[in-house]
């Protein structure tokens, strides 16, 4: 089952998940939402859309813009909606 981790916490796990450009985007059910924080950061993927950004929390730590989701990605991406997927600061296990 993939499981998401920032040091020795896990902050998502779930045996369903999408996999994308090599990223591992989990549901929106998947998170342990306590260690998730908003972010104002916005990209633009050309194929994919809008992303949107969460910091994570853990520990006192935060690790900005870690995770990224879309929630309203073009047509070729539908799969990956309001999924969640972490940059190189956080370990992911398939």
């Amino acid at each position: 089952m993939p499981r998401a981790f920032v040091n020795d916490q896990v902050i998502a796990e779930s045996e369903h998940f999408e996999s994308v450009e090599g990223n591992v985007y989990f549901p929106p059910s998947a998170l342990v939402r306590q260690f998730f924080r908003e972010s104002d950061t916005h990209t633009t993927c050309g194929w994919k859309g809008e992303a949107s950004y969460y910091d994570l929390v853990v520990d006192e730590n935060v690790l900005k813009d870690a995770a990224w989701y879309y929630a309203n990605p073009k047509a070729a991406a539908i799969n990956i909606r309001d999924h969640v997927a972490f940059d190189r600061r956080v370990r992911v296990e398939t």
